[in-house]
């Protein structure tokens, strides 16, 4: 009889934790992201494959954030998540919105560069972000990072919440709707290039992605040194003629740190195994490399993972 997987008291290596063995039948709960979003159906794929090849092993997803799901997997809602590196990093220092350090939070694997972007309507006169002042915005609910960074870049402007006229939406579908019916006149967002729902978007109406400065990238990095400075190329969405530059950060995989260490190397290795399964849904990992996957982002490498990653040679 399938159970509940129940946190065992596990890993290793500078986290004063006994390693347990995997039960015979585990049920991980996996929190992904909003609809619309990338981190859904790469949940989708993650989930098929460890099922497959892993034996007793069911995977049940759910709706998350970024911010959302490390707290989930700290606090035992959750054994694996999406996260973006900002936020994941900001959970281990305890800093704000964390009101605890998340330390039962480990690495699993980097993934692809995330993408913080503002989508405008092209006819809304909106040319810059301090064009946004008195502008209906569609925003990710609390939880998620896109939302964190709005604050950010609304600060970098002199600007919060009540100078604009902030609309929080659950899903990146539903804030493209509000923009396709002209509730909106923009809409931030946190995702792989293209997005699905910016071009949605811009299937629909002209739009544009608005390009941030050299000074408004450091002002970024002052408030998070988590944020780079990222460039979208030219052509990415429609009548996107020239390049466009942004602030990204890393999306990860995260796992609670008393996961199992077997298990972990076996999630680790399937998906590196089933990697080509993961790049035909998100094309951004195609130059993900298992270096790069196993990068120090500030956030300790589970056990199991960094046994894989040594085994194949990419510690």
């Amino acid at each position: 009889m399938r159970r509940r997987f129940v946190l065992a008291a596990a890993v290793a290596a500078g986290l004063g934790l006994a390693a347990q063995p995997a039960s015979a039948a585990d049920t991980y709960r996996f929190m992904t992201g909003p609809q619309g979003g990338a981190w859904v159906p790469l949940a989708g794929s993650l989930k098929a494959m460890w099922e497959k090849a892993i034996p007793d092993v069911s995977v049940q997803t759910q709706p998350g954030a970024g911010i959302a799901n490390v707290l989930g997997v700290h606090q035992g809602k959750a054994e694996i998540g999406f996260g973006n590196s900002i936020s994941t990093v900001d959970g281990m220092q305890g800093a704000e919105p964390f009101k605890e350090k998340t330390a039962n939070v480990c690495q699993l694997a980097s993934l692809y560069p995330q993408y913080f972007k503002v989508a405008v309507l092209a006819g809304a006169g909106i040319n810059s972000v301090a064009d946004l002042k008195g502008k209906s915005v569609a925003i990710q609910t609390r939880g998620n990072t896109a939302e964190v960074a709005t604050q950010h870049i609304l600060k970098v402007f002199g600007m919060d919440y009540m100078a604009i006229k902030p609309n929080f939406i659950p899903s990146y579908t539903d804030a493209v709707s509000m923009m396709k019916d002209g509730h909106a006149q923009a809409f931030t967002l946190g995702t792989t290039i293209p997005s699905s729902a910016v071009m949605d978007l811009a299937s629909a109406r002209d739009m544009k992605i608005l390009n941030f400065s050299d000074d408004t990238v450091a002002k970024m990095r002052q408030i998070n040194p988590g944020y780079a400075k990222v460039s979208i190329p030219a052509n990415t969405y429609p009548k996107q003629t020239q390049p466009v530059q942004v602030v990204g950060y890393a999306a990860h995989l995260i796992a609670s740190c008393k996961l199992p260490a077997d298990r972990v190397y076996a999630m680790t290795k399937t998906m590196h195994a089933n990697f080509r399964d993961l790049i035909l849904i998100n094309k951004a990992m195609e130059a993900t490399t298992p270096k790069m996957m196993a990068e120090d982002i500030g956030v300790p490498l589970h056990p199991g993972a960094a046994r894989y990653f040594k085994e194949i040679g990419a510690l």
